[in-house]
Parts: C-alpha cells; sequence; structure tokens
C-alpha cells in the first residue's frame, strides 16, 4: 500500500491545481463579460465569484476590477488566490517527485514559473484574457501529460480522486450562488443581463457549447442546472465527477485491499445513487440549495472518511483554505 503521506500530496496536488484552473475560468469569464453588464449586474457577479470560492464577501463599495484581479489572482496573502493554490500544488508535486514523472513535474514547475514570474501591471497591459487561457491550458496540459506519461496505478487514482471530489464540489456551489428565485427556474431568459448570467454560468464550466448541442441555445435555469447536475457524460458535471470519484475509490480498493463495504465507499456509493435516480424536476420542486447543499456537505464527509481509510492521521484544514 502507498505511504499515506505520498497519497495525501498526491491527492492535493491535483486539487489544488483543479481550483487554479477553476479560479481561471471564473476570473476570465467574468472580465469578459464586464463590459456588457450594467454596474449593478457587475457588483452582483463578483459578489456570486467571491461566494463560488468560498471567500468573504466583498466589501459594499462597487469592487475595482484591477484589485479584484490583483487579490484573486497574484496576491499571496489571499490563500484563494490562483498564484497561492498553483503554489500550492507545485510544493505538494515537489514532494512525491519520485512518484510522478519527469515530464509531469516540468510541467507544473513551468506553470507555477510562468504564474510567478508574471504580474498585474503585466497582464492588464497585454490582455487578461491571454493570461487566463495560459493557465487553464497548462492545467489541461498537466493533465494530459498525467495521463499518457504515468502508470494508472495508486498513484494516479489518487490524483483522479482529488481532481473529482474537489471539481463536484465546485460545480455544486457555483450552481448554488446562481440560483435566485426557484420559482423563475422554469423559466425562459427574459433580459440580457439574465442571458448574461446563464451564459457565463455556463462558460465558467467549459460548458456552453457541450449544453447547446443537447438543449439549443435556449438558456433556461432547469436546463442549466439538469446539464451541470445530472449529465453522465459532460465531464464538467456533478453527476460524470462522482462516478470518477467512485471509479478511483474502486481502483484504490482493488490495489490496496480496502473492503468495499468501508464508510468511505458507502458514502460514494450514497452520493452516486441519489443522483442516479434523482429527476431535475423533482429536484427543483423541493428545495435546489438544500439539495446543493447537501452535494457540498456529501463531498466533505467523502473527503474526511478518505483521510481516515488512507491517510491515517488528523484531517488537514487545507479544505477550507
Amino acid at each position: 500500500m502507498m505511504l499515506s503521506r505520498v497519497a495525501d500530496n498526491l491527492y492535493w496536488m491535483s486539487r489544488y491545481l483543479e481550483r487554479a484552473e477553476h479560479t481561471a475560468r471564473l476570473m476570465d469569464v467574468n472580465l469578459d463579460l464586464m463590459a456588457d453588464r450594467s454596474t449593478e449586474a457587475i457588483d452582483r457577479a463578483w459578489q456570486r465569484v467571491f461566494a463560488s470560492l468560498r471567500l468573504p464577501d466583498l466589501a459594499s463599495d462597487p469592487p475595482d476590477p484591477y484589485d479584484l484581479a490583483h487579490n484573486l489572482t497574484f496576491d499571496p496573502a489571499n490563500t484563494g488566490s490562483l498564484v497561492s493554490h498553483i503554489t500550492a500544488a507545485r510544493e505538494n508535486a515537489r514532494q512525491v517527485r519520485e512518484q510522478i514523472s519527469s515530464e509531469m513535474w516540468e510541467q507544473i514547475n513551468r506553470l507555477y514559473l510562468d504564474v510567478s514570474q508574471t504580474n498585474q501591471d503585466q497582464i492588464w497591459r497585454e490582455q487578461p484574457h491571454d493570461f487566463f487561457q495560459a493557465v487553464k491550458r497548462g492545467a489541461h496540459l498537466f493533465e494530459g501529460i498525467s495521463d499518457s506519461t504515468m502508470n494508472h496505478g495508486e498513484g494516479w487514482h489518487f490524483i483522479q480522486l482529488g481532481a473529482f471530489i474537489e471539481r463536484a464540489s465546485n460545480v455544486a456551489t457555483l450552481l448554488n450562488v446562481h440560483l435566485g428565485d426557484p420559482d423563475e427556474a422554469n423559466q425562459p431568459v427574459r433580459s440580457a443581463e439574465q442571458y448574461l448570467e446563464w451564459a457565463g454560468l455556463l462558460r465558467s464550466c467549459t460548458a456552453f457549447e457541450a449544453y447547446c448541442k443537447v438543449y439549443t441555445a435556449d438558456l433556461r435555469f432547469q436546463d442549466i442546472a439538469e446539464f451541470l447536475l445530472l449529465n453522465e457524460e459532460f465531464p464538467h458535471s456533478v453527476y460524470y465527477s462522482i462516478m470518477q470519484m467512485r471509479y478511483a475509490l474502486d481502483n484504490i480498493a482493488n490495489v490496496t485491499g480496502t473492503r468495499k463495504n468501508s464508510r468511505v465507499y458507502r458514502q460514494a456509493g450514497r452520493l452516486q445513487a441519489m443522483l442516479d435516480y434523482d429527476e431535475i424536476d423533482e429536484v427543483i420542486a423541493g428545495d435546489l440549495h438544500a439539495y446543493l447543499d447537501n452535494i457540498q456537505k456529501q463531498c466533505s464527509q467523502i473527503h474526511t472518511a478518505i483521510y481516515q481509510t488512507y491517510i491515517n492521521y488528523a484531517i488537514s484544514d487545507k479544505l477550507s483554505s
């Protein structure tokens, strides 16, 4: 069985890199949409960004885009900033260099150097979009290199486990903060600002084109919620993420001889079963906020059970950082 320290580093390397990519997408989308939004809509949008990243609320003053970009991208004092996530991912990778391929280390180190050697004034002068696109491409490249150059054994499955539990929680949180009046969820878009909000939500999950191929460009929150929650084929849906998480746990169990009736497998199975049988109209007819809160709570419980099963020491406080 892999050392708990190694499993821990691989798991958190992957979670932090997923957080960095998620932050880059939110920043890229919301900076891009600012030109088309009213002042009030811009303020609401940035409040949602901070809530979806589990950061303290913004002050009551209108947000300054330059200051926001610095705080969420380059501020090392903000543990929720993009540079903090990439730094943490690289540090976890550094501690297990012997367990990952040299190509993986080179890529995550290159991404770290690119971000740490860039400053706020530089990206503002050269277009923020290009910078955030490069971060996303860097994270995607690391994922592809991992799949292509690392044995798909226990360590690789811990990397998958970290990525998909983080993604499921992030998407559920993002949906939750975009949910306004549940009575309007089944209504078509009625204004340009509402269209931008729903389109921005889909783009924040790299889902706009994929959604349109299933539902056309007619945006309704119920359809968006169904796609991001229950679609079993889209890589950034909650259901797909939970299926991949279960797959990783099953393979880790096979390698380590862990009983599949242990707590972590029961909890992961319970969450997948809930998503297997739920219908979006029934979910929305109930309390969708509570439903999404429950998904996040179950992801947190699965994280705790992973530590109790495989890491064997006190639960890290990294989850809240």
